[in-house]
């Protein structure tokens, strides 16, 4: 079975991920936009810098320009967020991106957006789910016709997902003091869709694995994390520049490094950020975080009155928020997060823009601004730790995690959240262990007052099904 997790539908290129259950999610998609949209049904298509990512793209229109549906397709790889922004822009039914997002090049996926511009809620994934299931009863014969059929047609048009994004991005973020601060920035694309973006709005950043390599080259793994950093990390560390920053596959994640060479985990980006909108530039609104965020969140909120969302993991449910109300800036641990500035969806460049105008604006280093954090909260450390399983071992973690252990190692458990996997609290700290809904292992994810009891907390994670 075809099973949309956490961010989408994703498998491994030609086990799961094949042109023949491409053609099944499309169909269900194609049945779905009809169904729901039946004035204008039409869809924004995009694809990232993976192998094949433009062969399934183009197929997928092809499917959904056969089920009389209009599509609008990007004439180049396009990032998450681009899509985004033109499926709201564009006023159409849905958005359709082809990545895996920071999965290894093995794999390939296909996420939903919303209308209003960030990924589809749970609901609608399950009313497309349904629609797939009925196809798998009876599938029919495919018999469409040539994209270049379908082009002439004007079923599928062709458009640059890029220079409008552009231009909006310029009308969001204050370039005038960033411009003025003459940062000196390094980034890494990582050989994904953020390629060709960062230079026409900043034209002397400097850019390593800025070419196409749908094998990822050495980075294998495109994930903005601190272990998949270390060219990044390395030149950072020569004092050459004054912030380093890195998107993921589809570019709708930040990593990001400051001037010593030090990672800065999403959560201080997330506070940062939090702290810069609702201090400095006086916006207003709750704030949502998934479950594995920071606990810094939940005591800047309470300090400040801020009405406070928890969700389980997946930005699906921050966007299905920023959608109904008011959300000042939401996000989660993975280097994701929407602000209220901007379209309900993650965009890591958006985002490492922004972390720059607090830079500029408050005339501090990322180190500087870090530093504050520590000062104002005490020290919050933070570890993931991803570990491939097999079911057999799953369940086995996860049964003993059901048992509720009274402690973790030599520290008592103050309290256990369900809401997504199994959150233990402890003094000072806690432990996160869920399943990954991306791909087959167990995340770990620990915070606590030092990094010695955060990588404690997470042997002893571990341990627990032994």
């Amino acid at each position: 079975m075809i099973v949309f997790g956490t961010d989408g539908w994703r498998g491994v290129i030609a086990r799961d991920f094949t042109f023949e259950n491409l053609h099944l999610v499309a169909l269900a998609t194609a049945k779905y936009v009809k169904k729901n949209f039946p004035d204008n049904p039409s869809v924004v298509i995009g694809y990232d810098t993976r192998f094949l990512s433009r062969e399934f793209a183009e197929e997928t229109a092809q499917i959904l320009a056969w089920q009389d549906i209009t599509v609008h397709l990007s004439n180049t790889f396009a990032s998450t967020p681009q899509v985004s922004y033109h499926t709201k822009n564009k006023a159409v039914s849905l958005g359709i991106v082809i990545t895996a997002s920071h999965n290894p090049p093995i794999y390939n996926g296909y996420k939903l957006k919303a209308s209003f511009g960030g990924p589809a809620t749970p609901e609608q994934i399950a009313e497309l789910e349904k629609e797939l299931k009925k196809i798998y009863k009876n599938p029919p014969q495919f018999k469409f016709k040539s994209l270049k059929d379908y082009i002439f047609l004007k079923k599928i048009r062709l458009f640059d997902a890029k220079d409008s994004y552009l231009r909006y991005i310029k009308k969001k973020i204050n370039f005038e003091v960033i411009n003025k601060a003459k940062f000196k920035i390094l980034y890494d694309p990582m050989f994904g869709a953020g390629i060709d973006t960062i230079k026409h709005l900043l034209p002397d950043v400097t850019e390593i694995h800025d070419n196409f390599n749908p094998s990822f080259g050495s980075i294998g793994h495109p994930e903005p994390i601190g272990e998949n950093l270390s060219e990044l990390i390395q030149m950072m560390k020569t004092g050459k520049y004054d912030i380093g920053i890195a998107t993921d596959g589809d570019a709708d994640r930040l990593g990001a490094v400051d001037h010593e060479g030090n990672f800065v985990d999403s959560h201080k980006v997330f506070m940062i950020l939090l702290k810069y909108l609702y201090e400095k530039k006086k916006k207003r609104g709750a704030v949502a975080k998934t479950i594995s965020l920071t606990s810094m969140v939940n005591k800047y909120c309470e300090s400040q009155g801020i009405k406070l969302y928890e969700t389980p993991v997946g930005f699906k449910h921050i966007a299905k928020l920023m959608s109904e109300e008011k959300i000042l800036i939401g996000g989660e641990e993975s280097g994701g997060l929407g602000t209220i500035i901007h379209i309900p969806e993650r965009d890591g460049l958006f985002n490492a823009l922004l972390l720059m105008e607090v830079m500029a604006v408050r005339e501090k280093s990322l180190k500087d601004l870090c530093d504050e954090l520590d000062e104002e909260f005490g020290v919050h450390r933070f570890l993931r730790r991803d570990v491939h399983v097999t079911e057999q071992q799953k369940r086995e973690i996860l049964d003993a995690c059901a048992k509720k252990p009274k402690r973790i190692g030599k520290y008592d458990v103050k309290d256990i959240s369900t809401k997504d996997g199994y959150k233990f609290f402890v003094e000072n700290g806690w432990l996160l262990i869920r399943p990954s809904g991306t791909e087959p292992l167990i995340r770990f994810y620990a915070e606590a007052d030092s990094m010695s009891k955060v990588n404690e907390l997470l042997d002893e994670g571990l341990k627990l099904s032994k």
